[in-house]
Order: C-alpha cells, then sequence, then structure tokens
C-alpha cells in the first residue's frame, strides 16, 4: 500500500511539473503574438518564413497551455461542457500548427535530417489528434482519452526541444550537428514513453498519473 501511494504521488507530481512546464513555455512563446516583437533572424525559418512562424509559435503555444487541464478527472466531470470547447480548442489549435509547420520544417536548420524529423513530428501530431477527435464523435470515450494523451506527448515536444537545445549548448556540442538529432529526439521518446504508459496501464483503465483530485 506504501509503495502504491507513493508510485501515485510520484507520477502526480511529475504531471504538476510538466503542466507547470507547459503553461510557463506556452505563455512565455504567445510573446510573438504581441505587436512589435522583435525577432532574431538566425533562425532560417524565421526569416524565410516569418508568418508561418507567429502562426505556429502561437497556436502551438496555445494546445500546450490549454492540454493539461483537460486529462483531470475531476475536471471533466464537474465542467463537462468546458472541457469540450476547451478540447475544440485544442484540436483546432493544433491543425493550424501543424499547418503552419510545414514551411517552417522545409527551411529547418542543418538540413534534410533535421527538415524530415519535423515533417515525421507534425504527421504523427496530426494523426494521433485526428484520432483522438474521432473516439469523442464516436462518444468511445476511453480510446479518447488515451489517443489524446499521445497527442499531448507530442504536443510536449516544445519542451523537450528547449530542454536538448539548452543541454546541447550548455555541454558545448555544436548546433550543427546536434541539431539534426534533437528534430527526432524532441519527440520520438515522448511518443514511446506515451505508449508504454498506456500499454502498461492496459486498454480500458484511466491513466494513473491522472487519477488525483
Amino acid at each position: 500500500m506504501k509503495a502504491r501511494f507513493f508510485s501515485s504521488s510520484a507520477l502526480a507530481w511529475s504531471w504538476g511539473l510538466l503542466s507547470l512546464s507547459a503553461l510557463a513555455i506556452g505563455i512565455f512563446s504567445l510573446r510573438y503574438a504581441l505587436p512589435g516583437m522583435p525577432f532574431s533572424l538566425d533562425l532560417p525559418s524565421l526569416a524565410l518564413s516569418p508568418r508561418p512562424f507567429v502562426v505556429h509559435a502561437v497556436s502551438a503555444s496555445l494546445a500546450l497551455v490549454l492540454g493539461p487541464l483537460q486529462f483531470v478527472p475531476a475536471w471533466r466531470a464537474r465542467f463537462p461542457a468546458l472541457h469540450r470547447w476547451v478540447g475544440r480548442a485544442y484540436v483546432l489549435s493544433i491543425a493550424v500548427a501543424w499547418l503552419s509547420s510545414l514551411p517552417l520544417a522545409v527551411n529547418a536548420m542543418t538540413g534534410a535530417v533535421a527538415a524530415a524529423g519535423f515533417f515525421a513530428l507534425g504527421l504523427a501530431w496530426i494523426a494521433t489528434t485526428g484520432m483522438g477527435l474521432a473516439r469523442a464523435l464516436q462518444r468511445r470515450f476511453a480510446e479518447h482519452r488515451r489517443w489524446m494523451l499521445r497527442s499531448f506527448a507530442l504536443t510536449g515536444a516544445a519542451i523537450t526541444l528547449r530542454i536538448y537545445l539548452g543541454a546541447s549548448m550548455a555541454v558545448g556540442i555544436d548546433e550543427q550537428l546536434s541539431y539534426p538529432f534533437i528534430a527526432w529526439l524532441c519527440w520520438v521518446p515522448n511518443a514511446l514513453v506515451a505508449e508504454w504508459y498506456l500499454r502498461r496501464k492496459g486498454p480500458t483503465q484511466r491513466p494513473q498519473a491522472l487519477q488525483f483530485q
């Protein structure tokens, strides 16, 4: 019993840390929507596609901010209508973020390997989100929650991307060397961890990390 309590508590704390990270990064990235915001043109994608960059930054940030609360059972039970509307906003944000990411991926730093990584992330992101939406419309809510957890794991690439970029700079790895790997590392481990977690919990059980009230 004690071990089980510790496990649930640890998972709840992990989810809380993830939620705070998503909120902080999402709100910080929304600064691109401010008028007169100065931009650094060091990024090829920003220099070549400034409008898609801003649209992507804002829409992806909204998805990052909106996502975490959707998985808390007490929120869903107490505010079901609001849960549905926030869910629609989350899905719409991802659709816009995916479309606006396409020209950015083409112009990704360091070339084809990084571009392929971001293209693959976008396809996985829109596919998992679309499956989650479809299951909700079919009222298959247990499956809906599983697909949306996969979707948010990919939304969380915005967090892990920054972690890997910061870590590589801190240890002095050249960006030309690290960035192609980071374009894949920012999301593939997220997807694998989410899948491992869902398989461990089984097809019908509610994710343990989200059972805290």
